[in-house]
């Protein structure tokens, strides 16, 4: 026969032994060997034998105890988990999290990982323009049509943009179900699931940056050296180098070592994370020395805006625009460099990439990178830079490999 109701207040009072004490009911006490307290509940369910704890008995008299058992006991009797039950209106209890709250924690913790500023407020302004219809949702509520909802208005007409909103909802979303607040599958996920929700995009060709042929960046170069602003020699500083426009316009005067004619940018600043060498021929070194003030202190500007401050991305571009080319971009003039290199010249791709800072896949490439490659790229872009700069003042280009007379 079973007995509930074993236990009293005075025999609780002087309970001493270690071990488990029942009250009947699936109601314990069990003392333990630092002579703590407290009231535990068993009972099996879909088989399993489980524990709860229900409180020191400290904090529960032995009536309260007995109310929590008798409430369990009918959770179980109706097939619930009562621990499960208790964790729901925990939950339940606590302020909702929101999709918003909790993208913008997460971005704080995580965006010293992101390549540069420009990068970190990209993230937050993407989701905070595109994805503001998910920020009210509670971070478990967000569902494929709440997404479908901000992905839609733009998924035709701002291709680009609408496959990096998605794609950063999904790491948001990802990120949430790793810390426990998620479960299932992800709403954001575009293979095999929004894919087939969202329309078909048109098939568009590949738009490459428009370039100037190399065989006219003689006359190029005469106009260009008309003009004296400091976006003009930015952008010759950056033909001369093929380096990207976000590299000449972030450079500061600790990355120029101009005696071994050398820029050294670093992984923060580079398209790939990695440190990037730039051999400085005579016609880079020059507007290097005509450029820098008497005084200059390691972390100033080398190429600085008319007002202070960084150039705009926008700088080199207006430039052209004044000078009636629209028709090219300044990216433009690194597939001008390797169409030059490529067909004027004999040196390998290995070179031509490198001078490019383009990642090296090969383990023999990069090797190669570790051994001689600056060597060898001093020679490339020194044949670049008399093959852009000598034809202005000598009125003819020199072939790749000619060299000045004695």
């Amino acid at each position: 026969m079973r007995v509930r109701n074993k236990l009293n207040v005075k025999q609780i009072a002087t309970l001493t032994k270690v071990g488990v004490h029942s009250d009947g009911g699936g109601l314990y006490l069990r003392v333990r060997t630092t002579g703590s307290r407290s009231w535990l509940f068993v009972y099996t369910l879909h088989g399993k034998r489980r524990e709860m704890g229900l409180g020191s008995d400290l904090d529960v008299s032995l009536a309260k105890a007995r109310e929590k058992a008798a409430e369990a006991r009918a959770m179980v009797l109706e097939g619930q988990d009562p621990q499960a039950e208790r964790l729901r209106a925990k939950v339940a209890a606590q302020p909702v999290l929101t999709f918003g709250k909790f993208a913008i924690d997460w971005l704080d913790a995580i965006e010293s990982g992101f390549a540069n500023a420009k990068h970190r407020q990209q993230w937050r302004n993407t989701l905070t323009t595109y994805a503001a219809p998910l920020f009210p949702l509670p971070i478990t509520d967000v569902t494929t049509a709440a997404v479908l909802e901000v992905l839609k208005p733009i998924w035709l007409t701002k291709a680009e943009t609408a496959s990096r909103v998605r794609g950063r909802i999904e790491r948001v979303l990802d990120a949430a179900k790793v810390k426990g607040l998620r479960t299932g599958e992800n709403p954001a996920r575009g293979k095999g699931h929004l894919d087939l929700l969202l329309p078909k995009r048109p098939k568009t060709e590949v738009k490459h940056h428009a370039a100037l042929p190399f065989r006219e960046m003689a006359d190029f170069m005469v106009e260009l050296r008309k003009r004296p602003a400091m976006a003009a020699r930015a952008l010759e500083f950056t033909i001369l180098t093929a380096a990207r426009s976000g590299e000449t316009r972030g450079m500061t005067w600790d990355e120029v070592d101009l005696e071994a004619r050398l820029w050294t940018v670093p992984g923060t600043r580079m398209k790939a994370g990695q440190t990037h060498q730039v051999p400085l021929s005579d016609g880079a070194v020059a507007i290097l020395e005509a450029v820098k003030p008497a005084k200059v202190k390691p972390e100033t500007l080398v190429f600085p805006a008319q007002r202070g401050g960084a150039m705009s991305d926008m700088a080199l571009s207006q430039l052209l625009k004044r000078m009636n080319r629209g028709d090219i971009t300044v990216h433009g003039f690194r597939s001008t460099f390797r169409d030059w290199a490529g067909e004027l010249t004999q040196f390998g791709r290995e070179e031509i990439e490198m001078a490019l800072a383009h990642t090296i896949e090969s383990a023999v490439e990069r090797a190669y990178r570790r051994g001689r490659a600056v060597d060898k790229r001093r020679e490339l872009m020194s044949d670049w830079g008399r093959y852009c700069v000598e034809r202005v003042e000598s009125g003819r280009a020199p072939q790749a490999g000619e060299r000045e007379a004695d």
